[in-house]
């Protein structure tokens, strides 16, 4: 896939992050993940970032992110396929390198580790991913890595293979600046922890797309409430708003890590193997588990 058709795939409709599945002892799990991704691909997603954030790519070794992403390709049939790098330069440019190997059509490029840097440092770092490969590369803008409309307006021409803005800092008034100067130059997505709740805000701002976590355990759930919003059903996405997403986000926002623990969580909650999360996150207690169990089992 080139990165004209990978930034036109990436528009084209709902995207997501596949968990990552680990066995008790917390090794990788291939084939629980190849059925995941096999599963994943009968709802329609326009893409599927693996690993990304939600698939724990920042407990991974770079040789797991390459194993994990050619899992997701031999997995995935038609559907897009984007390796995750992430953490500093050279290691990002190796994740970057081995997810191409691997038969990624794209990259997602994390946020670098720890470290807050200025612009200029910002756009060197985007700027060595971008050369090290040949396939598209979206930029996620969040956390440590902010970028102003000058810095992804110079990318943008310095970088013909960046396809691709991802927001997750929710400065919304950036964004409509973003998306009004480089206008169809790049595809944007939404990425804020269970978009889902940001997606109406983003929508008047140009980004009409969005990757949803929970599609990983009710992707039905997920794509009707993407196509309800896309086509101004609003009664429709505020009763799953009311009855699905602010209930799950009062559970998530219980302790530290929750956004990538409960989306593990709803997949082992519909009888589908997930696994612990790694260290440092940390999986529901018992009565958080039976109180998902018992909002999943009403949408599923």
């Amino acid at each position: 896939m080139t990165p004209n058709e990978l930034k036109t795939a990436l528009g084209s409709g709902l995207l997501s992050f596949p968990v990552t599945a680990f066995t008790p002892d917390l090794a990788f799990d291939e084939d629980s993940y190849r059925a995941h991704i096999d599963w994943l691909d009968d709802y329609g997603a326009a893409a599927l970032f693996a690993p990304g954030g939600t698939g724990e790519i920042f407990s991974l070794t770079p040789a797991e992110v390459e194993r994990v992403t050619r899992a997701a390709k031999l997995s995935a049939g038609r559907t897009p396929i984007l390796g995750g790098a992430a953490y500093g330069t050279a290691m990002a440019v190796e994740m970057a390198r081995g997810a191409e190997r691997a038969g990624a059509d794209g990259i997602l490029l994390l946020p670098p580790y720890l470290m807050f840097a200025e612009q200029e440092g910002l756009a060197a770092h985007v700027k060595a991913v971008c050369d090290a490969v040949g396939i598209g590369v979206v930029v996620y803008n969040r956390d440590n890595c902010i970028l102003t409309v000058g810095t992804i307006a110079a990318l943008a021409e310095a970088c013909p293979n960046l396809i691709g803005f991802k927001d997750g800092h929710g400065e919304v008034d950036r964004v409509i600046e973003i998306t009004t100067k480089l206008g169809d130059r790049l595809v944007y997505i939404g990425g804020m922890p269970t978009h889902e709740l940001y997606a109406q805000a983003y929508f008047a701002a140009g980004v009409t797309t969005y990757s949803s976590a929970v599609f990983n355990f009710v992707p039905d759930l997920a794509q009707r409430f993407y196509n309800a919003l896309r086509t101004g059903e609003k009664a429709t996405t505020d009763a799953i708003l009311n009855d699905f997403f602010f209930p799950l986000v009062r559970l998530r926002n219980r302790r530290r890590g929750y956004a990538v623990s409960i989306i593990k969580a709803g997949l082992e909650a519909r009888g589908r193997r997930a696994g612990p999360v790694r260290p440092p996150l940390t999986d529901l207690t018992a009565d958080e588990m039976r109180e998902l169990e018992a909002l999943v089992a009403r949408f599923a």
